[in-house]
């Protein structure tokens, strides 16, 4: 269900707060655009806000004034601003970033940003009826929020990571990824990363007393991989840099085997969390598991404060560019103005339908047909994917393959 702010009144006083790292700034104005208080700066600290939220109350016109504190996103430093424990009856709005520096723009501001500017466009904006209320805290999904997070840092962590391991091999042990293409993705490519970096020791013990070793450490590798491993070890050319680079290999196994750890920790957190979720029947749909679905719940975060899937798609930038005048029309390329993570999540769940459910794959296959180029028929079933995310939780329904029309795509 949509929560929606309280409307504006005569008797609305807004409290525009402008955040820093460990500052705020801070203004009070009434409907009449009349300023009560500030700009003031203070730290943030409990005492330093305590201390404002007195001399706001004094300057209140009406004991029975429509408080609204409007807060602009900054990445996580406004959270503490958000959670704060603000007078009974006062409502606190989220602001996003994007509509304040455009609000700016529209007062002839584009250039100029100030903190007291800043505060006159949230005045503005929550006085327009804009701002995401703060609703009660679901501590699962923050949970979700935080682990989705943290595995995808440590995926891009673990990606850099061995793309210099492979740089390294490249000198200590040139052309083991001819013989052996995708190294770190397969246990005997660990294997010889881990043992054999120099392709002397490799070449010295043989084909036949490689298996054996391997299968000692729980690797079963046949001779025919076992044959062209040991081939490229004796025609490898290492470099001069070999020796230093089979010690950078070392101590970079070693991290990349702590990274694994951790991602494997936190999609065993996420899995944990998401049957407890309002995400919980996500899982049901074909290609969806608990990488997907727990990123995609925490890119959205509190279903009830989107108004439908036509806004979340929004949100996550895939919409076209489009200009109109004059009765002519161009549509462009996907704006990208939006989440980042949120549209990484739903080009995801496309994909995952895209290639497991067979209505999807219809669907696909007619786009095809019709010419459009595979971008276009990514963003198409991240398009559908987000109508059947929103539909199921909001309707808190397992998935049914018969809702689905392969021409048009889910029918609710």
């Amino acid at each position: 269900m949509l929560v929606h702010a309280v409307p504006v009144t005569s008797s609305t006083v807004v409290v525009a707060v402008d955040v820093g790292k460990t500052c705020v700034a801070l203004s009070v104005t009434d409907t009449a655009r009349h300023r009560l208080l500030g700009p003031v700066e203070f730290a943030m600290t409990a005492p330093a806000l305590s201390a404002v939220v007195k001399r706001i109350v004094k300057v209140l016109p009406e004991t029975d004034a429509s408080v609204k504190i409007g807060v602009e996103a900054a990445g996580h430093y406004h959270r503490p601003m958000l959670d704060a424990s603000w007078p009974p009856g006062w409502e606190v709005l989220e602001l996003n970033p994007a509509h304040v520096a455009e609000q700016r723009r529209v007062q002839g501001r584009r250039r100029l940003k100030t903190d007291a500017i800043d505060l006159d466009a949230i005045t503005e904006l929550v006085l327009s009826g804009r701002g995401i209320p703060l609703t009660a805290h679901d501590e699962v999904i923050g949970s979700l929020q935080a682990w989705s997070a943290h595995r995808t840092r440590r995926v891009l962590t673990r990606t850099a990571t061995k793309n210099q391991l492979l740089g390294q091999l490249d000198r200590s042990f040139p052309g083991l990824t001819l013989a052996l293409p995708d190294v770190l993705g397969t246990k005997v490519g660990r294997l010889v990363a881990a043992h054999f970096a120099d392709p002397k020791r490799l070449a010295a013990l043989g084909s036949v007393r490689f298996v054996r070793f391997a299968a000692a450490r729980g690797v079963q590798v046949r001779h025919s991989i076992a044959q062209r491993l040991v081939t490229a070890a004796r025609d490898a050319l290492p470099t001069r840099e070999a020796e230093v680079a089979r010690e950078v290999l070392a101590a970079d196994l070693a991290l990349l085997a702590a990274l694994d750890v951790q991602v494997q920790a936190a999609e065993t957190a996420i899995a944990g969390l998401l049957p407890v979720s309002v995400f919980a029947t996500l899982g049901s749909v074909p290609g969806w598991g608990t990488v997907r679905v727990g990123n995609y719940g925490a890119a959205v975060g509190d279903p009830s404060r989107w108004p439908g899937p036509a806004q979340i798609y929004r949100a996550s930038g895939l919409s076209p560019m489009q200009y109109e005048s004059a009765g002519k029309r161009r549509d462009g390329a996907i704006s990208r103005e939006g989440s980042v993570a949120l549209r990484r999540a739903l080009v995801d769940l496309g994909t995952g339908l895209w290639l497991n459910d067979p209505g999807a794959k219809t669907y696909a296959a007619g786009l095809r047909a019709r010419g459009k180029k595979g971008g276009i028929i990514v963003c198409a079933l991240a398009h559908r994917a987000g109508k059947i995310a929103f539909a199921m939780t909001r309707d808190h329904s397992t998935y049914d393959p018969t809702l689905w029309t392969p021409e048009t795509g889910p029918t609710r």
